[in-house]
């Protein structure tokens, strides 16, 4: 199955959402340490979206945070 990332920023929250899909009830979630939670997928356990809390602020912070995805990029091609 092919995965498209959508990434919406709630400004009032300050959250930023990574998503797989769209979030839904049946999803657990795992808080990841530094304000990092991982919604995932009930029966796999996959992780179908992240929430990144206070993202504004890591704006100003100079250290970088890693999130645990795994990528595989390839080129789009039109027929």
């Amino acid at each position: 199955m092919e995965a498209k990332l959508t990434f919406k920023y709630d400004r009032r929250g300050d959250i930023l959402y990574i998503n797989r899909c769209l979030p839904y009830p049946e999803q657990e979630s795992e808080e990841l340490g530094d304000d990092v939670i991982a919604r995932l997928n009930p029966t796999t356990g996959e992780v179908e979206n992240f929430e990144i809390l206070f993202f504004s602020t890591r704006l100003l912070r100079s250290d970088l945070f890693e999130l645990p995805v795994t990528a595989n990029w390839r080129l789009a091609v039109k027929g």
